[in-house]
């Protein structure tokens, strides 16, 4: 086995080739040796949304890249990048204020999804919206309003990319008494096959956005297939589910410089 990289987040805590270190906001609280090797490392390895700039300012590569970061739940940036990549998405605006929200009907039909856009996860901060009052409430709590139109599905794909390749794609499920098909929120895994294109798709996404550590949700209807959203903290139920050791992936990811 090659040299141990250094991570600072402990998501590869119980890799064998790595060593994990921390994040510690106070630089001044690693050690001198840690430090060091923070300092002469080729690589950090999950340095955390805090160093990830830091380090990036520095000219030092990480994984995740620093895009992947800049992108972590933040579902406006992720809309324009999409939208200007002309990745196929679900239509979605972004209104703020009073004045813009006021004129959500007039680009929209009930329903319609209201999703808060920084910093929710796991499905939770998504709504759908059906009439009026739902609305209001929404507005209520969303500040901008994130608007997407409504697809009607049971089930998505989840498409986990790590480097340059998809290494993991299988379907998600939804509850019979939910509209979002969160593992989280009552889905459920299904290895049932994934069709090519949406596996080509959520791989021609990461690759022209610039992610190297992501999971993208990806919907099919009536024929055509579209990107929902990109999650960077991505769950390990598909990769149980399947079978799939993933710290062993990782750490023979890292031992064949793949990450």
């Amino acid at each position: 086995m090659k040299k141990k990289v250094i991570a600072l987040e402990a998501r590869l805590k119980e890799c064998n080739n790595v060593i994990t270190l921390g994040v510690r906001p106070n630089f001044s609280d690693y050690s001198s040796t840690d430090a060091k090797r923070i300092r002469d490392a080729h690589k950090i390895y999950y340095p955390s949304t805090f160093y990830a700039e830091i380090l990036n300012s520095m000219g030092k590569h990480t994984f995740p890249n620093y895009n992947t970061y800049t992108y972590a739940q933040d579902k406006i940036k992720q809309t324009a990048l999409f939208t200007l990549l002309e990745i196929p998405h679900p239509k979605t605006r972004v209104f703020y204020g009073t004045r813009q929200k006021s004129a959500i009907l007039e680009y929209f039909r009930f329903p319609f999804i209201g999703k808060i856009p920084r910093g929710s996860a796991m499905g939770r901060g998504v709504y759908l919206i059906s009439n009026t009052n739902d609305l209001s409430a929404y507005c209520n709590i969303a500040t901008p309003a994130y608007i997407q139109e409504y697809i009607p599905s049971d089930r998505d794909v989840r498409a986990v990319i790590i480097g340059k390749k998809v290494v993991h794609a299988y379907w998600r499920i939804a509850a019979s008494y939910e509209f979002r098909s969160n593992i989280a929120l009552g889905g459920r895994v299904s290895l049932e096959p994934v069709p090519a294109k949406m596996i080509h798709l959520a791989l021609h996404t990461a690759l022209s956005c610039g992610w190297d550590d992501v999971g993208i949700d990806i919907i099919s209807h009536k024929d055509e297939v579209y990107v929902i959203e990109a999650n960077m903290k991505y769950g390990k139920e598909g990769f149980r589910a399947a079978g799939i050791d993933y710290i062993r992936l990782m750490e023979k990811m890292i031992e064949d410089e793949e990450i």
